[in-house]
């Protein structure tokens, strides 16, 4: 009588082998490292343009108010590279002051203190009259504080990215002309 039952030998058992093992262990790290780098630099651009986008939209916030309240300014009364003294449309006084320690533009009136801006790298001031350089777009220097009609701002804001010196920066830049003079 003929048997017809198949005999599996050892050899003939589907399995891996050593070196197919390890080939393919070598394929899914190269995989796997590609799409951990591929997720750390995405989340990094996601972050970075965040940043990016809530500093600009910061800065626009803070340059509008402050273009506001100077374009209504009676007349400028102190003058620092780092600070603006003005008496307001009612006669009180208006502060604008940059502490470059804190990062900090604040907005100093009637006993209250507003932050502007924050994580603000540098930040500077400068007056002119209302009276323009023949062939130029540039304003003269003013004589004497009270002749001030065209403030001049300009800084620079920056954030770390997850902690990194990598920064996101935003600068700004503004000629804001007194109008209540």
């Amino acid at each position: 009588m003929e048997c017809n039952a198949t005999f599996i030998r050892p050899r003939d058992r589907a399995a891996f082998t050593l070196v197919e093992l390890l080939v393919a262990t070598a394929l899914s790290l190269v995989v796997g490292t590609a799409i951990a780098t591929l997720a750390y630099f995405t989340s990094r651009s996601f972050v970075a343009m965040n940043n990016y986008t809530d500093m600009n939209q910061r800065s626009r916030l803070a340059l509008d108010k402050m273009s506001e309240e100077i374009r209504q300014a009676r007349t400028l009364t102190a003058y620092a590279t780092n600070s603006l003294t003005f008496l307001d449309r009612n006669g009180n006084p208006l502060k604008f002051t940059y502490d470059a320690t804190d990062r900090t533009l604040v907005r100093v009136s009637g006993g209250q203190t507003t932050t502007y801006l924050t994580d603000c790298d540098a930040l500077q001031f400068w007056i002119y009259q209302h009276t323009v350089k023949s062939n130029t777009f540039n304003c003269y220097d003013p004589a004497y504080l009270t002749n001030t009609r065209v403030i001049q701002v300009t800084w620079k804001c920056s954030r770390s990215i997850l902690g990194l010196a990598a920064t996101t920066d935003s600068a700004q830049s503004a000629q804001i002309v007194l109008r209540n003079h």
